[in-house]
């Protein structure tokens, strides 16, 4: 918004308003509020510091291009958890910090040191990866950004992280992005961002291995070598072996054709057709091929829905608040029965 937008909009005249904005002019609480509701921010957004302003992305269409909306939708959701373990008065795990990898054995060690963390079998596919990775600190969102997003951003807070992906990209896609971000959150012992990263480690080294991580944490190397061999042994297709292992590990085809060249699994011939594959309906049907859609938008982590509901349940904060906190998901109607409190109860009340 322009200053001349923003003035008609809170009705106040633009001198007043550049007074407020360069500290000339005291501001009354209606109007901040006003300013507020044309910002579309809550009041306190002027009063509580901001989270931890540096943030990571992944941006595979653009790299390196800003993502305004991820941005801005990282820092609500930022704020918002930090309020709920503030007010929830309750111990959040410890972030767990591995060392970030220097070559691409360490990158795939520390892969299997991080599935050991979520509690994934050594070899199999590792689901439900929202409330694995909120047991370990990580709260990951899902929403739609649209095309034009990044797909994913994460941000380090004083206690623990979050997480968000965009729910536009397909299931295969979004779980990447998710174990993308979690190699941030675990491998930052300070606030980074890739740009300052790649400055002391050469874009190409660092994110590269960053990549190798993601894939060999979705894509284990002795699972997947077990799987090929005994579908192969079957005298299954190269197609088919494609379809039915980028479900069972709930990978998109891409990243599958890359892990199998880069364990020696396939040619690089071979890798063309596999990133070719489109998993139709037919395979689904033909193959009794489970579909999962894990972090299909809106999604939010079990733990964090479970802390607000509490402390909507224990009369902490309003139903407009909760609403607010649960990032517009749920509706009052769907919100538990609380008993109706006493007047003076609205001094302890967060509205």
């Amino acid at each position: 918004m322009t200053q001349a937008d923003l003035s008609v909009a809170v009705a106040l005249d633009r001198s007043s308003l550049a007074k407020i904005e360069n500290g000339s002019r005291r501001v009354s609480a209606l109007e901040l509020a006003r300013i507020a509701r044309a910002v579309n921010e809550r009041i306190e957004w002027f009063f509580r510091p901001a989270p931890p302003a540096v943030i990571s992305h992944r941006n595979l269409q653009e790299p390196g291009a800003a993502s305004p909306a991820i941005d801005r939708l990282i820092e609500r959701v930022a704020r918002n958890v930090e309020f709920v373990i503030e007010r929830g008065r309750r111990a959040w795990s410890d972030t767990p910090a591995l060392t970030r990898p220097g070559t691409v054995a360490q990158a795939e060690d520390t892969a299997a040191r991080a599935r050991a963390l979520l509690g994934a079998d050594p070899s199999g596919p590792v689901s439900a990866l929202v409330d694995r990775m909120a047991a370990q600190g990580l709260f990951a969102f899902s929403f739609d950004l649209g095309a034009d997003a990044a797909d994913a951003a994460s941000l380090l807070l004083r206690e623990g992280g979050v997480a968000i992906v965009n729910g536009a990209r397909h299931v295969g896609r979004r779980r990447l992005a998710l174990a993308h971000e979690f190699g941030h959150f675990l491998f930052a012992d300070e606030y980074t961002v890739d740009w300052r990263i790649a400055e002391q480690d050469g874009v190409e080294g660092w994110e590269s291995r960053l990549d190798r991580f993601a894939r060999a944490f979705l894509l284990p190397e002795a699972g997947l070598r077990e799987e090929f061999r005994r579908l192969t042994n079957e005298g299954t297709d190269l197609r088919t072996i494609a379809v039915k292992v980028g479900s069972f590990y709930q990978v998109d085809m891409a990243t599958l054709a890359r892990r199998m060249v880069e364990i020696g699994l396939i040619s690089v011939s071979d890798a063309r057709l596999v990133r070719s594959v489109r998993t139709g309906k037919a395979d689904i049907v033909e193959l009794n091929l489970v579909v999962k859609h894990e972090l299909q938008p809106p999604c939010l982590p079990n733990p964090y829905v479970k802390s607000v509901l509490s402390l909507y349940r224990g009369s902490e904060v309003s139903a407009a608040r909760a609403i607010d906190l649960l990032l517009d998901t749920w509706t009052e109607d769907e919100l538990p029965q609380v008993p109706e409190l006493p007047e003076k109860a609205i001094w302890e009340f967060v509205s």
